[in-house]
């Protein structure tokens, strides 16, 4: 591939390397140069253009990242994941399901020692994943690479997903004279909120006291896939009540403590090739602690052998230390604030209007459309995209002077997916992401933006943040984070937001904000004139 300054005459049928304007249209990197695109270059006095030029066995940026993400993933139903389309030189990898990640570290070193053009990016090896959650990406970094190179990168199952497949546990509870009943308490309901995120639900309860007979006993009466025990007093040594009940009850350890703080005290076994974990007392903390790592993989179906917990001492220092406190120490923990773009969908047709454009209507002494999109500046966001109609002048110059970025979108009359494709076109690549509003909504305020900010958070599930009124009544604008940003760039027709949001109600929080303005819209002059009587 050829790659650099070349006269404009020469550019016909290369990949424009820069993204530029001119007289208002826009041309973007990566686009592949027709005789019309030269001829606008040629009428604008541009003499020459920064391209790439294929070579003969060249294969484009996303035929090469699709290639190779199957070579990493050759069947991705066993694997359980899956790989999306390529774009922009990128292939997706996701997760079918709810499970553990497994890593070839070896193979993946391999992969991006072939080149620096091709690349592979991952989760850490054995990553709890929630289903649809992105595991990998491929990404191709020049426009093009030579077809000889991909065909180097062997096949390899690099990637794999274990499954959540244990659904059933055993809790056994043991109980000392004086205890706090409480304690019981929270330990059952940690143990119950850590299994509901592994898709595995607790079958019995049992509360025996603390000594190794009645603990026996009840190991071998559980009736769960696998059986947890949560001791009223910490387990110090290999022969305490815990693992010796195990022994007495016919089963055997495989381990007895763990190079991971909070969790050292941790053990681990089998009764009848069920697997039996020992509980250290800090599970009852929400906080991250090394029966969790051991926990998700039990749940997962995965063998967790004596190497395996020895390994886990590399990065199993999780206590808090001064130079990373955690949440539960009550010291501010340090945190880079997730980057969001604004979409202002301004594109529409004002068909109901009877002739009159209703974002020209005024709204406190300025055009609806640029009262919106100063509330949208004032937001607390890092950028602002309008999305208008190429040829609606008078829109465009109600956003003369602010600080927005204005997005054509040439497929506007397809409906509203036309415009969200423009402007997830336009968003940044970093972006971590979008608030998608309507300009016609005139009671949207910077606040509404502010406080979706303030719900998002991707460790926590909550990618979709709705606006609600404050009648209870779900609207707009709704955020959403970067895991949806493939299918909200491929929607087709007159489809919204909705349905994205419909297919993934597991990830959406309804946002509470004050008055009713995320659910007025007006669309026809009677709503306009109800509104404006109603504000008088």
């Amino acid at each position: 591939m050829k790659f650099g300054l070349v006269p404009i005459d020469d550019a016909k049928g290369a990949i424009l390397a820069h993204s530029m304007s001119i007289e208002g249209v826009r041309f973007r990197k990566g686009k592949v140069l027709s005789q019309t695109d030269i001829e606008t270059m040629k009428a604008a006095r541009i003499s020459d253009v920064t391209v790439a030029i294929l070579a003969a066995d060249d294969i484009l940026e996303d035929q090469a990242a699709e290639a190779l993400a199957k070579t990493l993933v050759p069947d991705p139903k066993a694997a359980s994941l899956v790989i999306n389309k390529p774009s922009t030189g990128r292939v997706n990898i996701y997760a079918k399901s709810g499970g553990v990640l497994q890593i070839d570290a070896e193979a993946i070193a391999r992969f991006n020692l072939v080149t620096p053009s091709i690349t592979v990016a991952t989760l850490s090896n054995f990553t709890r994943v929630a289903p649809r959650a992105l595991v990998a990406t491929v990404k191709i970094i020049p426009y093009a690479v030579p077809k000889t190179l991909v065909e180097t990168v062997k096949k390899c199952e690099a990637l794999h997903l274990a499954p959540f497949s244990v659904k059933t546990a055993s809790l056994i509870l043991t109980q000392i004279h004086g205890m706090n009943v409480g304690l019981l308490d929270k330990g059952r309901a940690a143990v119950e909120n850590r299994l509901r995120a592994l898709n595995c639900r607790l079958t019995d309860l049992q509360t025996v006291p603390h000594e190794i007979e009645g603990l026996s006993n009840a190991i071998k009466a559980a009736k769960g896939g696998m059986v947890l025990i949560f001791t009223a007093s910490a387990t110090s040594d290999i022969n305490d009540v815990g693992p010796a009940a195990l022994e007495q009850s016919g089963g055997e350890i495989t381990r007895f403590g763990m190079p991971v703080d909070p969790g050292n005290l941790l053990f681990l076994g089998n009764h009848k090739s069920r697997p039996v974990i020992g509980l250290p007392g800090c599970l009852r903390s929400p906080a991250l602690n090394g029966a969790d790592w051991v926990l998700e993989r039990i749940a997962a179906g995965l063998q967790v052998t004596d190497a395996d917990i020895a390994a886990m001492g590399v990065g199993g220092l999780l206590k808090e230390i001064p130079t990373r406190p955690q949440p539960r120490s009550g010291k501010a923990c340090p945190s880079v604030r997730s980057k969001v773009e604004i979409i202002l969908l301004a594109a529409g047709s004002s068909r109901r209007m009877r002739g009159r454009d209703k974002l020209l209507e005024q709204v406190s002494g300025a055009p609806l459309l640029r009262r919106s999109a100063m509330a949208a500046v004032a937001a607390q966001t890092d950028r602002v995209h309008v999305v208008i109609q190429p040829e609606n002048a008078a829109r465009g110059s109600t956003l003369d002077g602010l600080d927005v970025n204005s997005v054509r979108s040439p497929e506007w009359q397809e409906g509203m997916a036309a415009s969200i494709r423009a402007g997830m076109g336009a968003v940044s690549e970093d972006c971590d992401a979008v608030i998608i509003a309507l300009a016609d909504m005139p009671e949207v305020n910077a606040d509404h933006f502010n406080r979706l900010l303030s719900a998002f958070d991707a460790a926590a599930g909550h990618e979709i943040c709705r606006a609600m009124a404050a009648d209870g009544t779900p609207g707009l604008p709704v955020l959403f984070g970067r895991r949806f940003f493939e299918t909200l760039g491929a929607m087709k027709g007159d489809r919204g937001a909705n349905d994205v949001i419909n297919e993934a109600s597991e990830f959406l929080v309804n946002v509470p904000t004050d008055g009713m303005g995320a659910v007025i819209d007006l669309d026809t002059p009677d709503a306009w004139l109800a509104w404006r009587e109603g504000k008088t």
